[in-house]
């Protein structure tokens, strides 16, 4: 071990009987290693706890090591479990590539500066977009600057980047037509913010599938806003409100937080969940918030939002290695899950508004 009991390249290359240059050139990723002898060398350093330093690594290779993201400051991220469970798929396979996670909160409207200082200063190799835009300068600015970044998301269908996302028109017609064939014509939608790509597509689904089976929403039975448990509760609470004829029987919700809320907003208002109020919600499947857990086992539709953050951290990697980002765009199918929260619509609750 080094002198002051911390691994260095030389206790490794004396472990492994390689010479230093060959542990340094596989630990920083130069091509002209094997893979085998990569494979080592990189089991060899998690065993003996090496870490690299880092002003000698960006002196060897030009490369911070570093991936940077940032986030906005509208809510505290460490309570959003969404955020949390990110983070961890995310973090383990950036580690395990020998790559560090930098990671800025913004105040709103300030992220598209940060992002430049990041590019200027030379403190990261690459960057993850979370929570694209409709027009999102953040994406056109660093497809100019020519600089390496993946997106959790897209923000347009002929995107030029690399991103992972889901299929989120497919998971809303599913969505929409299993409490269509239950017999609801009355059906709300409680949606994420509307400036945000991933909410216009599910949106546009929601459009699309009332407009093919001829059913009106009014406008006030769409509502666009932050995904937290107490805005679903808001929301269906005034729905529900008024005349019996009027309230929607059924609510699909772009997130499982959302329906919390909606279930008891329903519940209070003396009405049963699954019975006479039907709730469908998008799962990211939280590992401390399963849905199949809540007091009436919760329909969804489903696809794990931390194997969002796993593949997102694969593909800044290789992108920090010069892979072409167009060959890594990703969308994930999503599965239906019909449980206990849905049910035939009431009777005299099939009419239309």
């Amino acid at each position: 071990m080094g002198g002051c009991g911390l691994t260095n390249l030389k206790d490794i290359a004396r472990h492994l009987g390689l010479s230093p240059a060959t542990v340094s050139r596989a630990l920083n990723g130069f091509p002209e290693v094997g893979a085998k002898t990569r494979a080592r060398v990189l089991e060899a350093s998690r065993k003996l706890n090496y870490a690299p330093n880092i002003t000698a690594r960006r002196l060897a290779t030009g490369k911070a090591g570093t991936v940077g993201m940032v986030f906005r400051s509208a809510r505290n991220l460490l309570l959003d479990p969404h955020f949390v469970d990110f983070l961890a798929g995310l973090s383990l396979v950036l580690s395990d590539r020998q790559l560090d996670l930098m990671i800025h909160v913004a105040p709103p409207g300030q992220q598209l500066a940060h992002y430049k200082r990041f590019m200027a200063s030379g403190s990261v190799d690459g960057m993850i977009l979370s929570a694209p835009e409709i027009d999102d300068k953040r994406i056109q600015t660093l497809l100019e600057a020519d600089f390496p970044f993946a997106v959790h998301g897209r923000s347009h269908d002929d995107a030029p980047y690399a991103f992972y996302d889901i299929d989120n028109d497919s998971a809303f017609s599913a969505a929409f037509g299993l409490l269509h064939d239950l017999g609801h014509r009355r059906i709300a939608f409680l949606n994420g913010p509307e400036d945000l790509a991933f909410a216009r597509q599910r949106l546009s689904a929601f459009n699309r599938e009332c407009k093919a089976r001829q059913i009106h929403v009014p406008d006030r039975f769409i509502s666009h806003d932050e995904m937290r448990e107490d805005i679903g509760y808001e929301q269906a609470a005034s729905m529900l409100h008024g005349d019996l004829n009027l309230r929607p029987t059924a609510f699909i919700c772009s997130s499982t937080l959302l329906a919390l809320g909606v279930m008891r907003a329903t519940i209070e208002a003396g009405l049963e969940p699954g019975g006479d109020i039907s709730i469908i919600a998008h799962d990211d499947v939280l590992p401390h918030f399963r849905s199949e857990h809540f007091a009436i086992p919760l329909t969804v539709t489903r696809a794990p939002i931390r194997d969002a953050g796993t593949r997102l951290a694969q593909m800044i990697s290789d992108l920090v290695a010069g892979a072409d980002p167009k060959a890594m765009q990703y969308t994930q199918k999503t599965d239906l899950i019909v449980r206990a929260s849905t049910g035939a619509v009431p009777r005299r609750g099939d009419k239309p508004w």
